[in-house]
């Protein structure tokens, strides 16, 4: 009897930030004889001038697509929903020709609802990672919900994500808290050296701020505040200040973002690769002063592992399950930016604990899409279990 031939597992990465946790989820698959990784590159990854879809080759990762959806000066949110509607077009001829057993997406941006749009509809069956989780974002609350209800293999990051998921009404028998694949591999990133960090001024914090829906006035605010703030408080001391993702409202904050820094000669950088990020936040850990600031997940997920204390601006990541590394800013005054600020700082960081799991997601992943068979009919018909 001859073996069964490997099943395709088709992963969609559509930006910088999704890439970095999906790369040992990636990495997992390949490694797993029975399975075949196909990997397919979407939306913001194709922009210039970052073109992070470079990240992804040298890491030595093959790719078999390249989906364009955003195009390069526009936005907006109606720009937004053109873009997914290009994207939905590009992925189903993509798995027209690929033919995978499972269409692998992460998270909440219109890649992936795109992705799990054209796959649930055409009798793909869909594997959604860190599904189940809160964070207002943008449309980000919606579109999570939306995949989740398009796919039909859960992978949680949060054992309350998880049991979120099957309140929404999805089968508990396919519903597993896998952990976050930010956690993977975390322990073998040494932090950043002297010699890479001086050429960025050896910054004390790095400050990451994504749009969040909001109108322009207030996101302009919530960035002047929170460098105002963050100025005053850890006086002559430099900054790390990265451009925002490429999500609806993001060019005010990149704005006020450059011209704050220019005041300050602190850095912006437009893209670093995830492992120097992470060898970045790992510096700032080892410092008394170190901290993160913005509204990034990163914030929440990675600095909680490495013991970073962050603060959160405005309502981004609002509904989030909060490590107790966090302090929130939600209205963004710069009186309260300040204060969460000195309550950052002043943090016991050997009590700081987090809920994402043990670092091995990618290979508990993989072994479930393995096991499970992406034709069962108890998988691919959708009832709600309620």
């Amino acid at each position: 009897m001859t073996a069964a031939a490997p099943r395709t597992v088709a992963v969609v990465t559509g930006s910088r930030a999704e890439f970095g946790l999906l790369e040992p989820v990636m990495n997992a698959i390949a490694a797993e004889p029975s399975l075949r990784l196909r990997t397919i590159v979407a939306g913001a990854h194709l922009l210039p001038p970052a073109e992070t879809w470079r990240d992804i080759e040298t890491a030595g990762i093959e790719i078999a697509a390249r989906i364009p959806m955003q195009r390069a000066g526009e936005g907006g949110r109606l720009t937004d929903a053109r873009s997914a509607g290009r994207g939905m077009d590009g992925f189903a001829g993509t798995f027209a020709g690929l033919r995978p057993h499972w269409v692998v997406v992460l998270g909440d941006r219109i890649e992936p609802f795109a992705a799990a749009a054209a796959a649930s509809i055409a009798g793909i069956a869909v594997a959604h990672v860190h599904g189940g989780d809160r964070a207002e974002g943008i449309a980000d609350e919606a579109l999570r919900h939306a995949i989740t209800k398009l796919a039909h293999l859960h992978l949680a990051a949060t054992e309350a994500s998880a049991q979120r998921i099957v309140r929404l009404g999805e089968a508990e028998a396919f519903v597993h808290n896998v952990g976050s694949p930010a956690i993977d591999g975390l322990d073998r990133i040494e932090p950043m050296s002297d010699d890479d960090a001086r050429p960025l001024g050896d910054p004390a914090a790095v400050f990451l701020m994504h749009p969040s829906g909001l109108d322009e006035k207030r996101e302009r605010d919530l960035v002047r505040q929170g460098l105002a703030a963050l100025e005053q408080a850890m006086p002559g001391r430099n900054v790390a200040c990265f451009e925002p993702n490429h999500d609806a409202g993001r060019e005010p904050i990149l704005e006020e973002i450059r011209a704050a820094t220019a005041r300050r000669s602190w850095p912006v950088i437009d893209h670093m690769p995830r492992r120097r990020f992470l060898a970045l936040l790992k510096r700032l850990a080892r410092r008394p002063d170190g901290l993160m600031v913005g509204n990034s997940s990163a914030g929440l997920i990675e600095a909680a592992a490495i013991r970073l204390p962050a603060f959160n601006i405005g309502p981004r990541q609002a509904g989030r399950e909060r490590p107790n590394n966090v302090f929130d800013a939600p209205s963004g005054d710069e009186r309260e930016v300040r204060a969460a600020i000195e309550r950052a700082m002043a943090i016991d960081r050997t009590r700081i604990t987090h809920p994402y799991g043990d670092g091995c997601a990618g290979p508990r992943l993989a072994a479930l899409l393995a096991r499970t068979d992406p034709r069962d009919p108890r998988l691919l018909r959708k009832r709600c279990a309620y």
